[in-house]
């Protein structure tokens, strides 16, 4: 149950948990005195936490009680757009407003007018999805395809192994080969980097995927730097030689999966010169790779969504999940590939969010990845916007489109936030929301294997209210009946599993709600696929995926070519690759109007290779401009070979309002999809970078 907030408390500790969208889930321990956040600790009795926090949640207090956090609703006087004023009103004017709005949309457009646009900035499972869908879904608007960050990957993944479950994180430690494919795990997922540490120390060999020299990288014995959207031909070449040499488990193979001899047909046309020339590497890396993949015992694979952000991203992730089972590495506890862990907690989704609340025929599907080309071209028209856990005009793809959408003067835009966001400079009703350590939620992680409760530590600030109290205020302002919209907090929690599944044996939202955390009911050396008993339709790993074929997409792995690809007519205007991974200090753009962090980080970069610095005469520490057809932003030049050549690497997530030139990284960014999944391709984004003062062409 919840605990009590008493703002006249002593001194005194809550336990909580981090809600930000990082596959670590903190176990927190929230010191706080008379209504005030004094401390924030890792806990020391949670094993993925071990009682450590990154830089970001370690300095939460300054979150929390910022000067800048909105306290009361507000309504916008004059025009859209940065420098936006707003002036206080009531929360019943508030609610009366938009209820009011609503209701005239509906009216003369239709409730698939009306469009949600939400993602993890709060990833607790009551503030990422509970109440906010049952009143969307009740009311009939344009539903959500939540696809901007792991869409695609899940997907293909999904093709594969059958859901989002691999090894648990906690064996790694006895893994003697580790390969960190596509995430920098020093700056996303720190606890597991503690874990290959600790099997480094043991005698593991890490190994570092990535077309980046990141800070990982530079931590493992080897660091192999492909080109980007070249992973999956990567992959192909290492199942060559695999089966060229007979490094194949062919016991397990033979019982635990299907379309192996369509797969070695298909492994046959990526010899290791030709994936060599394709990823810009020299092919004896490859045969260097896949005989050590195939020879150690314990090997694990960890991978992470960066992969997905592609033309082929979908099929990345499913190509290189291919690769325990070809080896047999799911044998071993601290053997196979992780991705993600959610697919271990069995969330009851359906009883938290209600889709039968919605209307038949079913509600218009638009895709979050494309909110600025819907904003101007959607048919019939959005003529309204509600956006929480998210900052689309930052965030979004092509962010000169989104900017575009949101100045709209007859689009009706509702923005709930703990901050005056660049979205919020362009809503209509600006809602203050809670932060976590002032409301309840129950969390699953998608890098380890604990449940966790998080109390609330203190009482709103103002007049703030958390995203489960908004929409029941809402509903009822919208005359809604239906019981469900009565569910409290508790309620939800007590909703958010299906406790009779086996894997929560012994617990239950009582215990959680006291203890704070526990493991799911998985063994300690848990291989889960040893015995093969893949969650897919076969039961086995699928080589060849009749679900892809069903969808005419290929039923077996692939080399699926950046769309902005260096050998496309387009790099010959646009030279350089760019990725934009997140900044040490920043979690996308959550933590990015910080004062400390802003210092830290002191002003957007480009990472530039010598080499290519040299070409453009650039200097180091020279305000740039990185730019393409679709935009362009300023960035300070770092010239290194930490960017390999061709690629240049923009940290991320500037607010706009906080970049010298009042754009980011986004400005350049399609919104093209993946070929799976409907994914976001940040990391497929061809550009040049020049002196300020230079023009391009276009």
């Amino acid at each position: 149950m919840a605990q009590p907030v008493s703002e006249d408390a002593a001194t005194h500790t809550v336990r909580g948990a981090c809600p930000h969208d990082c596959p670590d889930t903190c176990a927190l321990e929230v010191t706080v005195s008379r209504g005030r956040v004094l401390k924030v600790a890792g806990a020391a009795d949670h094993p993925p936490t071990a009682g450590v926090l990154c830089t970001k949640v370690a300095h939460y207090p300054e979150r929390i009680h910022h000067p800048q956090r909105l306290l009361h609703p507000q309504r916008r006087l004059g025009a859209k757009g940065p420098g936006a004023r707003f002036e206080r009103i009531s929360w019943e004017e508030a609610l009366a407003i938009i209820s009011e709005r609503f209701r005239s949309i509906i009216a003369s457009h239709g409730a698939e007018a009306i469009v949600p646009y939400s993602y993890a900035g709060n990833s607790g499972l009551l503030g990422y999805g509970s109440l906010d869908r049952r009143f969307f879904h009740r009311l009939g608007a344009a539903q959500l395809d939540r696809t901007i960050c792991a869409s695609a990957g899940a997907m293909g993944y999904r093709a594969t192994i059958g859901a989002s479950i691999g090894f648990d994180p906690e064996n790694v430690v006895d893994s003697r080969l580790i390969i960190i494919w596509g995430s920098n795990s020093v700056v996303s997922n720190l606890h597991f980097w503690r874990l290959a540490q600790e099997a480094k120390r043991r005698g593991a060999r890490l190994i570092a995927v990535d077309p980046c020299r990141t800070i990982t990288a530079d931590k493992c014995d080897q660091h192999i730097a492909l080109l980007p959207g070249t992973d999956s031909a990567l992959a192909l070449g290492l199942m060559h030689v695999l089966i060229r040499d007979d490094l194949v488990d062919h016991d397990y193979v033979a019982r635990h999966t299907i379309g192996f001899a369509e797969l070695a047909r298909r492994a046959q046309d990526f010899p290791p010169n030709r994936v060599a020339t394709i990823c810009d590497i020299d092919e004896r890396i490859v045969e260097k790779l896949a005989h050590e993949y195939g020879s150690a015992r314990p090997t694990a694979i960890r991978t992470n969504y960066g992969i997905n952000r592609t033309a082929g991203g979908g099929m990345a992730l499913r190509t290189i999940a291919c690769l325990p089972a070809l080896t047999g590495a799911w044998r071993d506890p601290a053997g196979g590939i992780l991705l993600s862990t959610s697919g271990n907690y069995p969330v009851n989704t359906a009883a938290l969010e209600r889709p039968d609340l919605m209307p038949q025929p079913l509600p218009r599907v638009l895709n979050m990845s494309t909110v600025g080309h819907d904003l101007l071209q959607a048919q019939p028209p959005i003529r309204a916007i509600f956006v929480y856990n998210s900052n689309p005009v930052a965030v979004a793809p092509q962010s000169g489109e989104v900017v575009r959408g949101f100045a709209r003067s007859d689009l009706f835009t509702v923005v709930h936030d703990l901050f005056q966001t660049d979205t919020a400079d362009y809503a209509d009703i600006l809602l203050p929301a809670t932060s976590h350590m002032e409301q309840l939620d129950i969390h699953k992680s998608y890098g380890h294997l604990h449940i966790q409760v998080n109390q609330p530590a203190i009482a709103p600030l103002g007049e703030a209210l958390p995203n489960t109290e908004l929409f029941r205020r809402l509903a009822s302002r919208m005359g809604f009946s239906e019981s469900c919209f009565g569910d409290s907090d508790e309620d939800l929690c007590r909703q958010a599993f299906d406790w009779s599944d086996p894997r929560l044996a012994g617990l239950s939202w009582q215990h959680l709600a006291t203890a704070g955390h526990a493991r799911l009911n998985l063994p300690q050396r848990h291989a889960p696929f040893a015995d093969g008993g893949f969650p897919t339709p076969s039961g086995k790993c699928e080589f060849y995926s009749q679900m892809l074929a069903d969808q005419g997409l290929d039923p077996l792995p692939a080399f699926v070519a950046p769309r902005e690809w260096r050998q496309s007519p387009l790099a010959a205007e646009f030279p350089l690759a760019l990725l934009t991974p997140p900044a040490r200090n920043f979690l996308n753009t959550s933590f990015a109007n910080s004062q400390r962090f802003l210092a830290q980080e002191k002003s957007p970069t480009v990472l530039i290779n010598p080499h290519d610095a040299a070409e453009r005469a650039i200097a180091e520490g020279s305000l740039v401009r990185i730019f393409n057809r679709r935009g362009e932003f300023a960035a300070r030049a770092v010239i290194s070979d930490r960017a390999r050549p061709g690629v240049v690497v923009a940290t991320s997530i500037w607010w706009r309002k906080l970049s010298p030139d009042g754009r980011n990284c986004n400005e350049v960014t399609s919104q093209a999809l993946t070929d799976m999944g409907g994914g976001a391709t940040f990391y497929d984004c061809l550009v040049d970078v020049a002196t300020s003062c230079q023009r391009s062409a276009s």
